[in-house]
């Protein structure tokens, strides 16, 4: 049946086998499907309650509700296994209150209209992104600086000049060696003890203390200290914080909920170009300010955490399904979703404990590359995050203000050009809200990634472009190497900037989510912790047109990688994702060489209109709800 004929069936208010009464609730001979997590073969996404027999479903309800402390809502949570089982053919469960109908319809129409709780909630973890751009952006400018301040210049007639840079790149990277060392793999035993919520107010402080302390230090490796901590309140707030958004945030919008995360980071950064400039003058204390300044959106993290409501899923894994539910009361609007949200997350984790095992933490970081299904989550992951290194971003992040000092020769031209750049990151991260759940998470880095290429190329190539006579740098120099830049800016804004850490956020199974999302945070501030230090010195060895024209290199082959590895998560729950990874990897990648790169060549080069692709992920129709199918 195609989906288009059960989206009419539902409109009529019908099921798509025509008895009204859902898609073969009550047919009893009717066997519930398999869904195989090993190996999906069939990408096809499935509803593990399809085929329940209707009197089954709501005795597995009702039992459950009793094992799990719900028994004053055994009613509410059968009438939502029923609504899980059939989630487009809601309208003809006859169980179901106009009200409760109302609000499933209200869902489904108005995908944007949900509790203030919610947003608050994905608001408030979010805001503590901006400590990391900010942080970013005040290493940036306190790069012009303090190595003067502690005997490390690495101008040109500094004798010890090359193995200055070696130090001021050390410095740079303390923060993202901290994480990738510690940070990011305290979130599984933090986020274990002390709950999401607890991980990020401990993560919070720290952000809080440790920028502070960096503007009272008195030598480089004081200094170096002071960031290695502060990488291990970023790591593990890294890879707690986009989990906590995920696991609390519908399907439909998830993604750009989760891009929070990215959309305050950027404007951390663009934050502290602004304090960058501000402080300029202020003389030798300048730096301090600009690196102490990166505690103020950890503040409010501190401070309003608590007021939220606990992930959902964590409390499900901790076994307090009471909990849990109170939760999902709080951030849907009608009670009938929350109980729905609930028995469907339960039944699905309840298919994924089949193939995971691991109770330890030793056991769940090693599932992480032994169970093919979390091996394949854990690939893709780490191809996003090694693809934000890879195409260039930090080399500007981190360095913009040494790069357009070369470019501009003037340290206030360069502050204000830094400026210029955090602005068009920022701005251009909003695009993505309304693009990451509709194109898709793939689709904006396939598109964005070869843009990114020829940009850093062009940008590379304008260095060359002969100065005035007098040495200083020509307009027309100036003007290629901003244009560039802004441009390669705007391009990651809404492509590879929101999406790994989103990503990321989705795709491993329950019970790996934390070690997963600390591997896939690892190789991510890993190598920017490797690019921080090797950049000062591939600048002075190279030049800014080989630097950037090498990364402009690995564009390319990042487009590579995520084309043959990295699957589509929209619309999606957290748990349906299962079976998208559960699809082999050979599967997949032979799908995209000989099925939609083919297409591709015949529909958007050669415009051929008559080119058919069918997709390699199909998903069961009972799960597909579209605005128009729920108007009766």
């Amino acid at each position: 049946m195609s989906h288009s004929e059960t989206e009419k069936d539902v409109a009529k208010g019908r099921s798509s086998d025509g008895s009204g009464n859902g898609v073969k609730l009550a047919t009893e001979e009717v066997d519930k499907f398999e869904i195989a997590l090993d190996a999906n073969d069939s990408g096809e996404v499935k509803n593990p309650l399809y085929g329940v027999p209707r009197s089954k479903l709501l005795r597995d309800a009702e039992q459950f509700a009793h094992q799990h402390g719900l028994v004053e809502h055994v009613e509410l949570i059968q009438r939502g296994a029923l609504v899980a089982q059939n989630q487009s053919g809601f309208q003809s469960i006859p169980d179901l209150s106009d009200e409760e109908k109302a609000a499933l319809v209200h869902e489904v129409t108005h995908k944007w209209s949900h509790p203030f709780v919610m947003y608050a909630t994905i608001f408030c973890c979010s805001i503590g992104a901006a400590t990391q751009g900010w942080d970013q952006t005040g290493s940036n400018g306190a790069n012009l600086s303090f190595p003067k301040d502690f005997d490390i210049s690495t101008e040109k007639g500094n004798p010890n000049a090359y193995n200055n840079t070696w130090l001021v790149g050390a410095v740079n990277a303390a923060p993202y060696i901290g994480s990738a060392l510690c940070g990011c793999w305290l979130s599984d035993p933090l986020n274990n003890a002390f709950g999401r919520r607890g991980c990020i107010f401990i993560t919070a402080v720290i952000l809080v203390i440790t920028p502070i302390c960096s503007g009272f230090t008195r030598n480089w490796w004081e200094l170096f200290i002071v960031r290695f901590l502060l990488g291990i309140g970023m790591g593990a707030k890294g890879s707690t914080v986009p989990v906590f958004a995920a696991e609390n945030s519908p399907a439909r919008i998830r993604g750009a909920l989760v891009m929070g995360w990215q959309l305050w980071t950027a404007f951390g950064i663009f934050l502290g170009t602004c304090a960058n400039v501000v402080v300029k003058d202020v003389g030798k204390i300048a730096w301090r300010l600009q690196l102490g300044s990166a505690f103020i959106p950890a503040l409010p993290l501190a401070i309003f955490i608590y007021f939220c409501p606990e992930s959902p899923r964590w409390l499900m894994k901790k076994n307090r399904y009471a909990e849990a539910f109170e939760s999902l009361v709080r951030l849907r609007h009608n009670k009938i979703q929350a109980a729905r949200d609930l028995y469907y997350i339960h039944t699905l984790l309840q298919e994924e404990r089949k193939i995971i095992r691991g109770t330890t933490y030793v056991q769940r970081i090693a599932e992480l590359f032994t169970i093919p299904r979390v091996r394949r989550a854990t690939i893709a992951s780490g191809v996003v995050m090694l693809a934000q290194q890879m195409c260039g971003i930090n080399i500007i992040a981190f360095y913009s203000s040494t790069i357009f000092e070369q470019a501009y020769g003037s340290v206030d031209k360069a502050l204000y050009a830094s400026l210029g750049f955090g602005a068009v990151n920022f701005f251009f991260a909003f695009p993505a809200l309304f693009t990451i759940d509709t194109f898709g998470r793939r689709n904006l880095l396939l598109f964005t990634f070869p843009q990114m290429a020829w940009c850093l190329l062009g940008g590379g190539l304008s260095f060359l472009i002969p100065s005035n006579a007098d040495g200083t740098p020509g307009p027309g120099r100036v003007g290629a190497i901003s244009f560039f830049v802004f441009l390669f800016a705007a391009f990651y804004s809404p492509g590879e900037g929101p999406v790994p850490f989103t990503y990321s956020a989705e795709v491993f199974p329950l019970a790996q989510r934390e070690a997963g999302m600390s591997w896939a945070v690892t190789v991510c501030l890993g190598f920017a912790a490797i690019l921080s230090v090797t950049f000062p010195a591939m600048l002075d060895v190279m030049t800014p047109t080989g630097a950037f024209c090498f990364y402009a290199g690995l564009n390319v082959i990042a487009f590579v990688m995520i084309f043959f590895l990295v699957p589509e998560t929209k619309a999606l729950t957290l748990e349906e994702l299962d079976q998208v990874f559960a699809v082999p990897t050979g599967k997949f990648a032979d799908y995209q060489l000989n099925k939609a790169l083919p297409y591709f060549f015949k529909r958007w080069v050669f415009w051929r209109k008559d080119a058919k692709l069918e997709p390699l992920i199909r998903i069961d129709d009972t799960l597909i709800v579209k605005p128009d199918a729920s108007k009766v």
